[in-house]
């Protein structure tokens, strides 16, 4: 099949996939769906840059546009292409093409190491050990036969009594699609245990667990059997920044959501995910989101107003 052709059944396949999503929700949001892994987006609007912690799955857009940033690094997305995170990473996100005639559509489908490791072992996709570790997002030209298999899944959603028993192979031929693209050994590094990879996906778990906790680079190496220079090393090739850096986000994001959906005043939420200066926490807060806290949540409640 020639490039052309091959590029004309993927246009084919989006449009059918944003009908389908189209039919199935009709607000703007996050959908959570009858398939626990999976859920439908739609935004009829463009967003502002919104910080979130993007969980490990499958991103794939049927119509419109996102980028994601890494730290200083970013991701740009579109119909002809999907995104996929292997690991947990605090990221900064926004949808760049959305109106209310053509509203962004697309689907998000989380998946976890076991089905990864489930995937490779009744597979010859073993992981040949080209790289020792990478990104934990990458960003991959879509293929029809990867639609095809996310379309057939999204339309079980119309057939609830067919989602037990066919939702799980679907989502094991959408992994089998993802594992034989270009970027399949990004996604099986961190699977295999003892790689460099799936150590740094351990580190991140126990940061995550203890993030209001003081960090000690020394106890989380040796959590993992690594040294502290190489753990520093290859925590940063996974998540462009430093666990330090990485827990400061996951402190900053959490805090922004005490102050907006508790009413917690700035000093407790900064005590509250493990902060011990306020002062520090307000600078470090206003360097992330560009106000102090006090302002932030002003202008975040302001704008949903206005949108009410």
């Amino acid at each position: 099949m020639s490039v052309q052709e091959t590029d004309s059944e993927v246009k084919e396949k989006q449009q059918e996939l944003a009908r389908c999503i189209d039919r199935l929700v009709h607000t703007d949001g996050t959908h959570p769906t009858a398939i626990p892994s999976l859920r439908l987006i739609r935004t009829s609007t463009v967003s502002e840059p919104l910080h979130t912690v993007h969980e490990p799955s499958l991103c794939v857009i049927a119509q419109g546009s996102k980028f994601v940033a890494l730290a200083q690094e970013t991701f740009q997305y579109d119909p002809a292409s999907y995104m996929i995170a292997s690991v947990h990473l605090p990221v900064c996100g926004q949808i760049i093409q959305a109106s209310e005639d053509s509203p962004f559509l697309g689907i998000q489908l989380g998946i976890s190491t076991d089905q990864v490791l489930d995937m490779m072992k009744e597979t010859s996709s073993a992981w040949r050990g080209k790289i020792n570790s990478g990104r934990g997002i990458s960003v991959s030209k879509t293929k029809p036969l990867l639609l095809d298999a996310i379309i057939r899944l999204v339309r079980l959603l119309e057939m609830p009594q067919d989602i037990p028993v066919i939702a799980p192979l679907i989502i094991r031929e959408i992994l089998y699609r993802v594992l034989q693209d270009e970027q399949g050994d990004l996604v099986r590094q961190f699977a295999v245990i003892g790689s460099h990879a799936q150590c740094v996906a351990r580190v991140i778990q126990l940061i995550h667990s203890g993030y209001d906790q003081p960090l000690r680079i020394e106890d989380l190496a040796k959590e993992v059997n690594m040294s502290p220079s190489s753990l520093h090393q290859y925590f940063k090739k996974v998540t462009a920044m430093s666990p330090i850096q990485y827990q400061k986000q996951l402190r900053l994001q959490e805090a922004r959501r005490l102050l907006i959906s508790e009413s917690m005043d700035a000093t407790h939420a900064a005590y509250k995910v493990g902060y011990e200066s306020p002062s520090q926490f307000s600078r470090e807060y206003t360097r992330m989101f560009g106000l102090p806290p006090k302002s932030d949540v002003k202008q975040l409640q302001d704008s949903l107003y206005q949108g009410i």
